[in-house]
C-alpha cells in the first residue's frame, strides 16, 4: 500500500514538474513577445521621429516667420525621443509619461501641419507631399504596432492570470505588462470648422 502511494506522489510530482516547466517557458516566450512588440512600437516613433526634422525643414523653406511652430515641434520631438523606455521598464507610470511625450509630437506636428495649409505653392511641393504621405504612413503603422503590442500584452496577461500558470508565475516574478492606451482626449470628436 505504501508503494502505491509513493507511486502516485511521485507521478504527481512529475506531472507538476512538467506543467510549471511548460507554464514557465510559454511565459519565458510570451515576455520576450511583448518586448519584440515593445521594439515594434519604439520603431514605428522613432521612424516618425527621423521624418520631423525633413518636414520641418521643407516647411521653413516656404514659412520662415513661423519660428515658433518650428520651435515646439522640434522641443516636443526632443523630449520624445530622450525618454527611452525599454520592455524591462514598462510600467504604467512609464508608459503614461512616454504617452505624453508622443502626443505633445502629435499636437506639434498637427500646428505644423495646419501651417503648411495657409500656403499653396508648399502644397504642391513634391516633397513635402512625400514627406506628409510617409508621415502619415508612419501614424498607421504606429497605431498597428500599438494594436499588436496589446494583443501580444493580453496574451502574456492572460497566461500570467491563469491557474495553473499563475502559480509558476508568482513563484519566478513574472508580472503583468501595462496596455497602451489612448489619453483620454482621444475620446473627445475633433471640432471641424467650415
Amino acid at each position: 500500500m505504501k508503494r502505491f502511494i509513493w507511486v502516485i506522489l511521485l507521478v504527481a510530482v512529475v506531472l507538476f514538474g512538467f506543467g510549471a516547466c511548460t507554464s514557465y517557458n510559454k511565459m519565458v516566450s510570451g515576455e520576450e513577445a511583448v518586448s519584440a512588440s515593445w521594439a515594434d512600437v519604439q520603431t514605428q516613433y522613432q521612424r516618425r521621429a527621423d521624418l520631423i526634422p525633413n518636414l520641418v525643414n521643407t516647411v521653413k523653406g516656404y514659412a520662415e516667420h513661423e519660428s515658433e511652430t518650428f520651435a515646439a515641434v522640434t522641443a516636443a520631438r526632443s523630449r520624445a525621443t530622450s525618454i527611452n523606455l525599454t520592455a524591462a521598464d514598462l510600467t504604467p507610470e512609464n508608459l503614461e509619461e512616454f504617452q505624453v511625450s508622443q502626443q505633445q509630437v502629435s499636437g506639434a506636428l498637427g500646428r505644423l501641419l495646419a501651417v503648411a495649409e495657409a500656403y499653396p505653392e508648399l502644397k504642391a511641393n513634391q516633397n513635402f507631399l512625400e514627406l506628409q504621405s510617409q508621415l502619415e504612413g508612419t501614424e498607421n503603422r504606429i497605431a498597428v504596432a500599438r494594436k499588436n503590442f496589446n494583443e501580444t500584452t493580453q496574451n502574456f496577461n492572460k497566461l500570467t492570470r491563469r491557474f495553473p500558470a499563475n502559480v509558476v508565475a508568482k513563484m519566478f516574478g513574472f508580472k503583468q505588462k501595462p496596455y497602451f492606451v489612448a489619453d483620454e482626449t482621444a475620446q473627445a470628436a475633433p471640432a471641424v470648422q467650415f
